[in-house]
């Protein structure tokens, strides 16, 4: 129900400029990393200070140890999970479809809704 479900992404091959420069002109603080159709990571504005943007890839950058949930993830099950591991998105996964993503953002709109 709060998910968005046209989700930017990246590739582990793309340089830390290329990602930059996306997470940029999308006005977003991370992406999913997808090979392939396949979720391999998430890459983060956070991962990126420090970096030469030319020299390093995502792949070298990204956290490839990434927390999914379903599109029949109860919302608050998804907000206990962004506070527990301190995060700012999961990606919603259909099997091994990339379907969505839910941020901090979806879950205050949420927050927000839900006393209205």
């Amino acid at each position: 129900d709060i998910m968005t479900r046209e989700v930017v992404t990246t590739t582990s091959q793309a340089t830390a400029l290329e990602a930059a420069r996306i997470l940029a002109e999308h006005h977003i603080s991370g992406m999913p990393v997808c090979d392939q159709g396949r979720l391999v990571g998430i890459i983060s504005e956070s991962d990126l200070p420090g970096v030469e943007p030319g020299e390093a890839t995502v792949a070298e950058l990204m956290t490839t140890e990434v927390i999914t949930v379903t599109p029949e993830t109860p919302v608050p099950e998804i907000a206990s999970l962004l506070a527990q591991h301190d995060i700012k998105r999961v990606p919603v996964m259909a099997g091994d479809r990339l379907v969505g993503i839910v941020s901090r953002g979806d879950i205050v709109r949420w927050i927000a809704q839900s006393a209205t």
